[in-house]
């Protein structure tokens, strides 16, 4: 059943609660829904997480957080998913994303080697940006709309086989 997988996984919430990173939103992670986990607050999250985790901007976690209280989803779960996009894996699901971007443009990709310096930034941003962020954006809403549902239908699932195995037994 995903409740008890994504349960095992799960740190403690008193320490997230109580995480000095997080008192920025005050009162607001006191709330309850934030720390439940059912379907509904997972099917969330992980859209919450999934989303947050193609957006290239620093801090992707308090991004990730801020949803999650708004939407008032499981806290823990949406910021933990945003660690796909890791030091790792950064790399290989940008150039994705920014394929995908070229190719609703209509743009062949571009070939280009890194550079530690902000003028390759700037005219890397000239160049390849509109793709890129284009390719981010139709990368995060197709991650959290599958992400959704198929959590959803995950959980769901689960619950109809385990009241059928309750049935049997």
């Amino acid at each position: 059943m995903p409740k008890k997988t994504i349960k095992r996984f799960m740190p403690d919430h008193t320490k997230i609660r109580n995480h000095k990173h997080l008192k920025i939103f005050g009162s607001l992670v006191h709330e309850p829904n934030l720390w439940c986990l059912n379907r509904r607050s997972a099917a969330g999250a992980f859209a919450v997480g999934l989303f947050c985790a193609f957006i290239p901007i620093p801090f992707q976690m308090l991004l990730a957080a801020g949803m999650a209280i708004m939407f008032r989803v499981n806290l823990p779960l949406s910021v933990a998913l945003v660690w796909l996009t890791n030091p790792i894996t950064m790399p290989p699901i940008f150039y994705a994303v920014y394929r995908v971007g070229a190719w609703l443009l209509g743009n062949p990709p571009r070939h280009f080697a890194f550079e530690a310096s902000w003028d390759w930034l700037v005219q890397s941003l000239e160049s390849v940006g509109p793709a890129f962020m284009l390719g981010c954006i139709v990368c995060a809403l197709t991650a959290a709309l599958v992400g959704y549902f198929g959590i959803s239908w995950l959980w769901r699932y689960s619950v109809a086989r385990s009241w059928q195995k309750r049935k049997e037994r």
